[in-house]
């Protein structure tokens, strides 16, 4: 069992960060399945505080990674609308008493749930995405930069220990298995084709990292920013916005985010089955730290546990729902 835990100090957090002095207790709100966050008010504003999950920041990369995503979203803000981390003492990332965190001003605005995005959304976000594309990072220092490459899990080795554990997902993850190895398979094969063309992109770009205040959209959770094929981003990206609350796609938003992209990139060419296929690499990626979170392997507390094994459940179905609906979509591109 994991025995690093998170180890928050706020006080502390706005004293040296020159946050001002708190003037009400910080509560948790609801961010993303990775860390947590927290609004915090004091005397000098009102702040969203990430504290990063000490688990990952163990990881001999992390830091550098945090630092690397922040350049990239402070460089984009130009050309895209963006929110990068504030930058205090010179820094983003700030590390107190070996806890890690990000600090953004407040923005009073909200994410979209899935129903709840419209064409008119669909097409701001492709044209966004474009943009995203375009942008030239030559000035930018990528020499430590990774790219987004698929790694070869060893499923069996989670299935045994689930079941010695007795999980709840062991009969799902038995009964997938062989499905398992052959995603991998082709998610490597399609990432290593892919690999020469690339661009720097957000990578994460789904509706919940995407605050509009009015109809004015601001991206935030910049963390997963990096190399990508630019055409796996879109069709990535331009799901995530055409998803329904069923786990369907829509064909019309889908189409209008295709043509939202198109309006600043006009010739669109790919092997779209193959560019399909590299889709899997995200959804296998996170399956595999999810099963380490649900074993306790990766895993800072009975929550996180929690989540971990709901979050097994809910990505193989996705997987699954994803390769029934490449053909599908394959079509609507060959169009």
């Amino acid at each position: 069992m994991s025995d690093i835990q998170y180890n928050l100090n706020f006080e502390k957090v706005c004293d040296q960060l020159h946050l001002g002095k708190l003037i009400s207790t910080p509560k948790p709100i609801s961010g993303g399945l990775l860390h947590r966050m927290y609004v915090i008010e004091t005397r000098k504003g009102k702040f969203a505080i990430k504290a990063l999950n000490p688990q990952i920041m163990n990881r001999p990369e992390a830091v550098q990674n945090y630092m690397n995503s922040e350049k990239i979203a402070n460089m984009v803000i130009k050309q895209v609308p963006a929110q990068p981390a504030k930058r205090i003492n010179n820094s983003s990332v700030h590390n107190i008493d070996n806890q890690f965190y990000l600090i953004f001003d407040w923005i009073d605005g909200r994410s979209l749930d899935h129903h709840e995005v419209t064409n008119e959304h669909c097409d701001q976000m492709g044209t966004i995405l474009a943009e995203l594309h375009k942008i030239d990072f030559s000035q930018f220092d990528t020499a430590r930069l990774q790219m987004d490459v698929s790694k070869e899990a060893d499923w069996a080795f989670y299935l045994n220990k689930g079941k010695n554990e007795s999980l709840e997902w062991n009969e799902l993850l038995d009964s997938t298995i062989q499905q398992l190895y052959e995603w991998s398979a082709k998610a490597k094969r399609s990432s290593q084709l892919l690999s020469s063309d690339t661009v720097i992109s957000h990578r994460d770009l789904e509706p919940k990292n995407v605050m509009w205040q009015h109809n004015s959209p601001i991206i935030i959770d910049w963390e997963s920013a990096g190399y990508i094929n630019p055409m796996r981003d879109l069709m990535e990206t331009a799901m995530y916005w055409s998803v329904d609350n069923t786990g369907n796609v829509d064909k019309d938003r889908f189409s209008t985010f295709i043509n939202g992209y198109r309006k600043r990139v006009s010739c669109l060419s790919a092997d779209w089955r193959m560019v399909l296929e590299s889709g899997f690499i995200g959804k296998l990626d996170w399956l595999e730290y999810s099963l380490k979170r649900s074993l306790w392997i990766e895993c800072t507390d009975q929550d996180e546990q929690r989540m971990g094994t709901a979050q097994v459940i809910g990505t193989i179905e996705d997987l699954k729902r994803y390769e029934r609906i490449i053909p599908e979509v394959e079509n609507w591109m060959s169009m």
